[in-house]
């Protein structure tokens, strides 16, 4: 049995203007951790592997869930976020298309990142995105190979390129994809025959109750 649980970290400081004052979660990101955590305990989950990224937030989401279903967890850099802030520059800066300022010109801007990112349009320094692809790639066939029950504690820009991988994807509809993925959602992949099928996409089970409607975001 094959079955691989991706789970988007808490929400991070979504004021910052870069990677580094982004990468640390708000208190309310790590409340949906931790009622996440407290939500798969009361089911009696449990898990073969649970692994996240090395970034702060990611860390800091599984070390939230990790005690209340009794797992350790590993960190592997290939569950680390693309590079939004440097892309984001480099469309600027290259392109003239300015950051987004809220969520309506978030989701203009998101599709036109990705397409000028995959036709190779942003600057050369940045991981590349058939790079990026490559190691999405790289850590679902890790997880598959070591089988049972995986967890992998990410961020949405690799959620969204794992469905543009296994359900075959293209850009614009990767793009729509990231733009709904909330913090701390839950996405399952279930092995059937020679392929991953996808059994639930952006689930919030510990979020449903009417007192944490506040606690559903996005960025």
């Amino acid at each position: 049995m094959v079955e691989i649980t991706l789970v988007r970290h808490g929400q991070a400081n979504a004021a910052a203007t870069d990677e580094a004052g982004y990468d640390n979660l708000s208190d309310l990101g790590r409340q949906q951790a931790v009622w996440l955590g407290e939500h798969l305990q009361d089911l009696g989950a449990r898990y073969d592997h649970m692994i996240c990224g090395t970034l702060n937030r990611q860390r800091d989401t599984a070390a939230e869930i990790a005690p209340r279903i009794d797992m350790g967890f590993t960190e592997d850099p290939r569950l680390n976020e693309l590079d939004y802030y440097g892309l984001a520059t480099s469309l600027r800066d290259d392109h003239s298309i300015a950051m987004p300022q809220d969520r309506d010109e978030f989701l203009h801007h998101m599709p036109q990142l990705m397409t000028a990112w995959e036709a190779g349009r942003l600057h050369s320094n940045l991981e590349s995105f058939a790079d990026f692809e490559g190691r999405v790639r790289a850590i679902i066939a890790h997880a598959e190979t070591l089988g049972g029950r995986v967890m992998l504690v990410t961020s949405g820009g690799l959620i969204g390129m794992a469905m543009r991988v296994l359900l075959r994807l293209e850009v614009a509809s990767y793009a729509n994809v990231l733009l709904q993925i909330n913090n701390t959602s839950v996405h399952r992949y279930v092995k059937g025959g020679n392929s991953l099928l996808l059994d639930t996409f952006n689930s919030l089970p510990h979020l449903e109750r009417a007192d944490r409607a506040h606690a559903r975001t996005h960025i």
